[in-house]
C-alpha cells in the first residue's frame, strides 16, 4: 500500500497524542472517554492507536463509530504513518492518537518507536494522563521530567487520573502548574463502574453491546463533566500544519478478480483494516464469514482466517463439524489460506485447554495447547524461505506476536515445511538451531505471526495471484 503525489501538500489537522508516564496509567480510559464525548457533541473523530494492537482500536471503534487504525514505527515507515495519519484523518474534526506503555518506551533504547516519536512525526501536540495513586506532589517531579526529556515533545497538558479527593487534585494540580508550567486539564475521579475489561470479543452479541454501550457512555460522561473539553479542542487545532509526504505512490482499487473469504465472527476479529484494503486494492473482494455459525464455505477462491479467541469458543467452533470438514477440503484443494494465530489454531488438530479437548480442522496434526502464560509477545521479524508463497525469500515481513498458547508436533521441526526463519520473536519451534513460523501444506500458512501490509505489498498481490489460479483450475 504504497502512495504518491506530485508535490508536498500541507494540511490542517486538529489533533493530539494521548500518552502517559507508564502503562495502566489510563490512557485507554480517557481515550474512549474522551472519543465518546466528542462524539456526542457531533464533532467527526478519528482514532489511532500506536503499535500493534486489535484490542485497544476495537474499544476506539465502538466509542467513536470510526475504524480505528493503528500507527507504528517498526512495521511503517514515517512516510507511511504521516500518509495514513492524513489520509483518514484530514476530513475529520479532531484526530485522537493513543500512545502505547510510557511515552518514552521504545524497542530500542533511544525510543525510536515510541510514542514520543510518534508525536514528534506528527507534529502533535501530547496530553500526558497521569495516574494519581498514591501520590501528591512528587507528580510534578514526574510531570517535569517527561517534559524536559525530550525538548521535541510538545506536552501541551496534563489530566489526572484516579484522583481520590478534592485535597488530593488541588494538591497535585496546583504543583504542576508552578513547577512544570503546563495546565491540568482535568482530573479523573476513581471510578469503578466505567472500567474497561482486558479483553473485548470483537463482534460480539446485541445484548452485549448494550451493556459496553452504557459503560461507555457513562465514561465520556465523566469525561464531560471532569475534563475542560474545550481547552483540548483548543490544542488540537492549534497543532501546525503537516506536510503530506511527496515520496508514496498511490495505488487505485482494482476490479475484483477473486473472492477471499475472510472469518469475522466472535471466535475471529483480529485484522488491521490495512490488510483487508490491500486485498480489495489488488482486486480481492472481500466475502465475511461466519466459523460459528455457517454451515460450510460459500464460492471463495481463498480464505483469510485473522486472530482472536477460538480457545474461548473452541466449543462452539468444534461443534460445526460441516465449516471444519469445508476448511480441510479446501486447503487439500489447494485453495490459498492465510491464517495468523487464532486461525493457526483453528487449522490445528485440536484445541487443548486444563481438562478440555476440542477438535478442529486438522489440515495439520499439531495439537495447540494453552498457557497460563503469554508465549509469544511483541515485535516478530520473519525471513521467508523459499517455499514460501506468499512472500520471497529477499522480503523481510515485520509484524508482532501474541499469544497464549504453543503447538505441540508429533513429528521433527525438519519433518514439516517452513514459510518462515524466525528472526525476532518466538515462532512455532526450533528447527536444528534456527527458530521458525508458519507451517505450509499446498497453499496455506498457518503462523502465529500477525503481519500489517504496511510491512510489504508483496503479500496482497501474491495472495490474489493465488487465488486467480486457484479460481482457473476449479
Amino acid at each position: 500500500m504504497n502512495h504518491k503525489t506530485e508535490q508536498t501538500e500541507n494540511i490542517s489537522i486538529p489533533r493530539i497524542v494521548v500518552a502517559a508516564v507508564q502503562g495502566r496509567s489510563g490512557k485507554t480510559t480517557f481515550t474512549i472517554g474522551l472519543l465518546r464525548a466528542l462524539r456526542e457533541r457531533g464533532l467527526l473523530l478519528q482514532g489511532y492507536k500506536k503499535g500493534p494492537d486489535y484490542i485497544d482500536p476495537s474499544w476506539s471503534t465502538f466509542a467513536s463509530g470510526v475504524q480505528c487504525r493503528n500507527l507504528d514505527g517498526v512495521m511503517m515507515t514515517k512516510a507511511q504513518i504521516v500518509h495514513s495519519f492524513c489520509k483518514h484523518a484530514q476530513d475529520k474534526d479532531i484526530a485522537i492518537v493513543e500512545g502505547a506503555m510510557g511515552i518514552y518506551d521504545g524497542l530500542d533504547w533511544q525510543g525510536s518507536n515510541s510514542t514520543a516519536e510518534l508525536a514528534v512525526t506528527l507534529g502533535a501536540p501530547v496530553i500526558l494522563v497521569v495516574s494519581g495513586q498514591r501520590i501528591t506532589r512528587s507528580v510534578a517531579a514526574i510531570v517535569s521530567g517527561v517534559i524536559n526529556f525530550d525538548k521535541r515533545v510538545h506536552i501541551a497538558g496534563v489530566v489526572l487520573n484516579q484522583v481520590a479527593r478534592n485535597r488530593h487534585q488541588d494538591m497535585m494540580t496546583k504543583c504542576i502548574e508552578e513547577y512544570c508550567h503546563v495546565p491540568v486539564l482535568g482530573a479523573i475521579p476513581k471510578a469503578s463502574d466505567i472500567e474497561i475489561p482486558d479483553r473485548h470479543l470483537g463482534l460480539i452479541p446485541a445484548g452485549e453491546q448494550d451493556a459496553l454501550r452504557e459503560r461507555i457512555d457513562r465514561l465520556g460522561q465523566l469525561i464531560e463533566d471532569n475534563v475542560d473539553i474545550d481547552a483540548i479542542l483548543k490544542i488540537a487545532a492549534d497543532a501546525p500544519a503537516i506536510a503530506l509526504p511527496s515520496n508514496v505512490i498511490r495505488v487505485e482499487k482494482k476490479p475484483a478478480v477473486v473472492k477471499i473469504g475472510m472469518f469475522k465472527d466472535r471466535a475471529f476479529s483480529f485484522y488491521y483494516p490495512e490488510n483487508i484494503e490491500a486485498l480489495e486494492e489488488a482486486g480481492a473482494e472481500i466475502v465475511a464469514i461466519d466459523a460459528i455459525n455457517d454451515a460450510h464455505l460459500p464460492e471463495i477462491d481463498g480464505l483469510y482466517i485473522g486472530g482472536g479467541f477460538p480457545e474461548i469458543f473452541a466449543q462452539d467452533l468444534e461443534k460445526n463439524l460441516t465449516m471444519r470438514q469445508s476448511v480441510k477440503n479446501a486447503a487439500e484443494a489447494g485453495m490459498p489460506i492465510y491464517a495468523e494465530c487464532g486461525g493457526l489454531m483453528y487449522l490445528s488438530k485440536a484445541v487443548e485447554s486444563e481438562n478440555n479437548h476440542y477438535q478442529m480442522a486438522g489440515v495439520f496434526d499439531g495439537v495447540v495447547s494453552m498457557q497460563k502464560r503469554p508465549v509469544g509477545h511483541g515485535f516478530a521479524f520473519q525471513k521467508p524461505t523459499a517455499a514460501n508463497p506468499y512472500f520471497s525469500p529477499d522480503t523481510l515481513v515485520k509484524g508482532h506476536e501474541f499469544h497464549h498458547s504453543k503447538i505441540l508436533l508429533p513429528q521433527e521441526p525438519s519433518d514439516y515445511h517452513w514459510a518462515f526463519e524466525t528472526q525476532r520473536g518466538k515462532g512455532i519451534t526450533t528447527n536444528g538451531e534456527q527458530t521458525v513460523d508458519g507451517l505450509l501444506y499446498k497453499n496455506t500458512l498457518a503462523t502465529y505471526h500477525h503481519f500489517h501490509a504496511a510491512s510489504s505489498d508483496e503479500w496482497a498481490k501474491s495472495f490474489i495471484q493465488l487465488a486467480e489460479a486457484f479460481h482457473k483450475n476449479k
